[in-house]
């Protein structure tokens, strides 16, 4: 049991980093949505008042790329890449991270 001692550790403080990762990155998420929200609905407003004028074709055009499946893919992959670098955990903490964004 003593040679398990360390694995069971690592795996467990992973999991752990991942939980708490995982939660974080929802909540910032969910933040990051909120901010994202307003910050439209007061661009409507100053539009609507006629303040401002937004070429949405514009924004659509420069936004596409940026979600394309392959590009967030890509950035999920580089995320977890940089969440488990050198980390001999990462087992319990992918498990971690994923429980953490279902309860966030």
């Amino acid at each position: 049991m003593d040679a398990y001692g360390p694995i069971i550790s690592q795996i467990t403080f992973g999991g752990l980093a991942g939980l708490v990762s995982g939660y974080t990155l929802k909540k910032l998420g969910k933040l990051l949505a909120l901010v994202l929200g307003a910050l439209f609905i007061a661009v409507q407003l100053l539009a609507y008042a006629g303040y401002i004028e937004v070429n949405w074709t514009r924004i659509q055009k420069d936004v596409e790329p940026l979600l394309d499946e392959a590009t967030l893919k890509s950035f999920w992959q580089k995320l977890l890449d940089v969440l488990t670098y050198n980390a001999p955990f990462a087992g319990g903490f992918t498990a971690g991270l994923v429980w953490g964004l279902k309860k966030g």
